[in-house]
C-alpha cells in the first residue's frame, strides 16, 4: 500500500517502508521472556532500545494470548498495562494496546494508546464502539474463534491468504458502515492453535508469500512474526515479510527486524 496511515497525531509513510512494531509484555505468564517487562522502568528501557534500533511502534500487552495460559481478570489486565502506556506516551512512543477486551482497550486509550491491536478480530460490538469513540487506529487480527483463548485446531488450507482476504473484505465493509475506516489487517499467523505444528509452520510462510491478496484490500498489512525457538527461522519469517512488502511487522526480535529492514532497504527514515 502507498500513502500513509494516521496514528495519533503522526502520519506513518507507507509504500517503500516496513515499520517495526516491537512487543512489550507485562504478562509474567508469557513464554516470550526476553520481552517481559516486570516494571514500568523496565518497559521504558525496552521501548527506548527499540526506538534507538529503528522501531516505529510499541505493542503493549498484559494478557498472554497463548491458550495454555490463564485468562486473567479485566481489572488485573488494566492494572498491568495502563501505568506502562502512560509512561511510554510521556516519552513520545506510539503505543498499541494488545487485547481482545473492550474495557482494557478503553482504559488504554484513556492512558494514551493510539492503536487497538484487537486479537478478537474487531468482531465484538463493544470493541467496535470503543474504537469508534476513541478515534484510534485499529488492527483487526484474524482469529479462528472468539479470541485467542477460544481456539481449537487451526484450519490448514493451501489458499489460506486468499480465504482470509475474502473474510477481511466482508469485515472491512461492516466496519466502514459503522464509521471505522482507520484499520490495519493482520492475518493472525502468530496466534497459537492446537493441531499439526509443522503444517501450521509451513502455512504461516505460505500466507506471507501470498500476502498480495491482503494488500489488494487497500489497507495497511501487518505481518505478525511467529516466535520460534530457532533464531534463523525468525529471520526467515522477517525476511519473507520484508520481501513481500509488509507495511508493519510485529516482532519480539526487534534488533534483528530493524537490521533486516535496513538490509532490504525498507527501514523508516530516522529523524
Amino acid at each position: 500500500m502507498t500513502g500513509s496511515i494516521r496514528v495519533g497525531g503522526v502520519e506513518l509513510t507507507l509504500g517503500d517502508v516496513t515499520h517495526v512494531m516491537g512487543v512489550i509484555n507485562t504478562s509474567p505468564e508469557s513464554k516470550n521472556l526476553p520481552t517481559v517487562a516486570r516494571s514500568v522502568d523496565e518497559a521504558l528501557l525496552m521501548a527506548d532500545r527499540y526506538r534507538s534500533w529503528g522501531a516505529s511502534l510499541i505493542d503493549v500487552g498484559g494478557q498472554s494470548s497463548h491458550y495454555d495460559n490463564p485468562t486473567i481478570e479485566t481489572a488485573d489486565e488494566i492494572s498491568r498495562v495502563v501505568p506502562v502506556i502512560e509512561a511510554l506516551t510521556v516519552e513520545g512512543h506510539l503505543v498499541a494496546i494488545d487485547t481482545w477486551k473492550a474495557e482494557v482497550a478503553e482504559a488504554a486509550i484513556a492512558a494514551g494508546a493510539v492503536i487497538v491491536n484487537d486479537t478478537g478480530g474487531l468482531k465484538d460490538p463493544d470493541m467496535r464502539r470503543v474504537v469508534a469513540e476513541g478515534g484510534v487506529a485499529a488492527v483487526a487480527v484474524w482469529v479462528e474463534g472468539a479470541h485467542p483463548h477460544d481456539v481449537d485446531v487451526v484450519e490448514i488450507r493451501p489458499d489460506k491468504a486468499e480465504e482470509t482476504a475474502a473474510r477481511f473484505s466482508v469485515l472491512l465493509a461492516d466496519l466502514a458502515a459503522e464509521g471505522i475506516n482507520n484499520v490495519i489487517i493482520d492475518p493472525g499467523i502468530a496466534l497459537n492453535y492446537r493441531g499439526d505444528y509443522e503444517a501450521y509452520t509451513r502455512m504461516q510462510l505460505e500466507v506471507i508469500a501470498a500476502s498480495d491478496h491482503l494488500h489488494a484490500l487497500g489497507k495497511p498489512v501487518l505481518i505478525p512474526i511467529p516466535r520460534k525457538r530457532d533464531g534463523h527461522r525468525v529471520a526467515a519469517y522477517i525476511s519473507l515479510a520484508l520481501e513481500h512488502r509488509a507495511d508493519i511487522i510485529r516482532v519480539h526480535d526487534v534488533a534483528m527486524a530493524c537490521d533486516l529492514a535496513r538490509l532490504f532497504g525498507r527501514a523508516r527514515r530516522l529523524p
